[in-house]
């Protein structure tokens, strides 16, 4: 038996209403940032926004997960791809990781292709150096990123 990896994610404010789809979808196909986990199983403990701009949830939200079991924290692919991106990213990275000492991703699902195009001609994240470490877990082919569209 392969051990289990208990993960939360936490999604922008923005898409509250959003059921999870295309998150929950990589999460079973481990695709995306969850493709680590590919050797392993994992369960979901916790799923919830962010609260909104500046993040009011993030600290209890966090204490939350990690009451239910959470190893892993992921910040959902919509606070990279929505627009604009979210500026409060590393802030909610540096303070789950600090306060609960819990691993956190950056990412979940692969970015859609149509995300991808339109950040590209924006010039979103032409600033490799801040954004490729945070890009990396979901940059995917081609095929993957179609199929998230």
């Amino acid at each position: 038996m392969s051990k289990t990896t208990k993960i939360g994610i936490i999604i922008c404010n923005r898409y509250r209403t959003c059921a999870g789809g295309k998150c929950l979808r990589a999460l079973k196909n481990k695709e995306g940032a969850f493709q680590q986990y590919a050797d392993s199983d994992v369960e979901l403990v916790g799923y919830t926004t962010c609260d909104g701009c500046p993040g009011g949830n993030v600290e209890y939200t966090g204490e939350e997960m990690v009451k239910n079991g959470a190893e892993v924290i992921h910040l959902a692919t919509g606070l990279l791809v929505g627009y604009p991106p979210c500026p409060y990213i590393h802030t909610f990275k540096d303070f789950l990781e600090k306060r609960y000492g819990v691993k956190v991703v950056v990412g979940t699902h692969p970015i859609p292709k149509k995300y991808l195009d339109i950040h590209n001609s924006l010039g979103t994240w032409e600033d490799t150096a801040e954004w490729e470490p945070l890009l990396a877990q979901t940059m995917t082919d081609e095929a993957t990123r179609k199929a998230y569209d």
